[in-house]
């Protein structure tokens, strides 16, 4: 049987794959789970509910209320926030957990379940598994005054928006910026916040009517925000996705800055101000060479790890680094977050122009981005990827020829039965003459 929770929680179409039913089960197995210390201490737990403005979230944040409600749990619903406010909020208020409704940059039918630990915490896989197995024993069924209350969480947009500000080093007078709400969470947060922080807004995508999330607008599609730069001649333009997790960003000149160069620009600023822990910073191995090349260069150290966020943070939190995040734009700031943060992401990039009085070209040209090809080999045995002489002779052939002016990565697939095969090289080219190669390879010698 596959497992429920796959590496960002419970996720699928709403009202066939994540059901009423299934929400309230989880929502009474994480209380059981996540709610036994404060049990233990004669307390009744604590939980904060979030979720993004897509309309399943509406009965889903009912099931879950209910489920927990029943189960003992005092309940804090604090309505449509971004991931991150969820996660800030269930620490801020010293929560036992939290529970994040939000199908992230997918579209709008989908939605999934994520839950936090004390401290905003994503959980850790086993337990992930506690809870899953939970779902099949009989659930907490406490009787009169030791049922939970199900409260509005009246100020958790204020606290967030109060947070952001004081994470700020530096104000954004003078600078215009294009804000991309994905017509998702960060809609009533990011632009205010913006405001706040001193900036000219010009907002996008900030609509949300439950059914229209990730729909033209935001991280997965940037050509609105480029044209909205351009036309009203803003000084730089960010755009969340449909949770607000996540931040890409466009530069004066319409061209887009993803999460490496987002990473380089903040890791080279927070080294220059002695903050950046063991002067390191922590990224997946999927991230462009430009960026290990650029911070080689900088004498920062890089950190690569899986692919995912939990990995980053799961390193980030065992070596006490500062900075981490992906190419996608999951940027996390240890200081202030723990998990990725779109909306803080993009105060900060405006904080540096604010601070350099550079243009975000001009910061990002510290890394050169490097041809990156990818292609995904379906129908393969995937186990083998590592094993297989051939393919690891193409791999070793490919390396050679390159010099360490390029990269190879053969990454099997965590939910299907293929291999991605990822070639850097300084030309696209020879970046996607290799992967080609290589490609062919995969798919004759794991042929099922």
């Amino acid at each position: 049987m596959a497992r429920l929770f796959g590496t960002d929680g419970v996720r699928g179409l709403a009202n066939r794959d994540l059901t009423a039913e299934l929400a309230t089960k989880l929502a009474q197995a994480a209380a059981i789970i996540l709610g036994e210390d404060a049990r233990a201490r004669g307390i009744k737990p604590k939980a904060v509910i979030g979720r993004d403005p897509r309309i399943s979230g509406e009965f889903l944040a009912a099931a879950i209320s209910s489920g927990l409600a029943s189960s003992g749990v005092d309940v804090f619903d604090a309505g449509v926030l971004p991931t991150p406010a969820t996660a800030f909020l269930t620490d801020d208020l010293d929560a036992d957990f939290g529970v994040m409704i939000s199908a992230s940059h997918n579209p709008a039918p989908d939605n999934g379940i994520k839950f936090f630990a004390r401290g905003g915490h994503k959980l850790a896989d086993e337990i992930e598994d506690k809870i899953e197995a939970a779902m099949s024993a009989e659930p907490l069924a406490p009787v009169g005054a030791a049922v939970g209350r199900v409260q509005r969480f009246a100020d958790a947009e204020d606290r967030y928006i109060v947070h952001l500000l004081r994470s700020l080093p530096n104000r954004l007078d003078g600078l215009t910026v294009v804000v991309d709400c994905a017509h998702g969470a960060a809609a009533g947060v990011s632009p205010q916040v913006f405001t706040d922080a001193g900036a000219k807004v010009i907002v996008i995508g900030a609509d949300p009517d439950g059914n229209n999330i990730n729909e033209g607008y935001g991280s997965t599609h940037m050509s609105a925000l480029q044209a909205a730069v351009l036309e009203h001649g803003a000084d730089f333009g960010v755009a969340h996705d449909g949770d607000a997790d996540r931040c890409l960003a466009v530069d004066a000149s319409g061209a887009i800055i993803d999460g490496d160069q987002i990473m380089a620009i903040l890791a080279l600023s927070l080294k220059e101000r002695g903050q950046l822990a063991r002067n390191t910073l922590v990224a997946t191995v999927m991230s462009n060479l430009g960026l290990r090349i650029a911070m080689k260069e900088h004498d920062i150290n890089l950190i690569e790890t899986g692919v995912g966020d939990r990995y980053v943070l799961e390193e980030m939190r065992a070596g006490g680094y500062t900075l981490g995040g992906e190419q996608s734009g999951h940027v996390i700031f240890a200081q202030y977050a723990t998990t990725g943060d779109g909306i803080l992401t993009g105060l900060k990039i405006g904080a540096e122009i604010a601070r350099t009085k550079k243009s975000l070209a001009e910061l990002a040209s510290v890394m050169k981005i490097y041809p990156q090809v990818l292609i995904n080999v379906p129908g393969v045995d995937k186990s083998r990827v590592n094993t297989d002489a051939e393919v690891q002779q193409a791999v070793a052939a490919a390396e050679s020829e390159l010099h360490g002016t390029g990269r190879v990565l053969l990454r099997a697939s965590g939910t299907e039965p293929l291999v991605r095969v990822m070639v850097e090289a300084a030309d696209e080219g020879t970046a996607q003459s290799w992967a080609d190669r290589i490609a062919r390879v995969v798919e004759k010698q794991l042929a099922l």
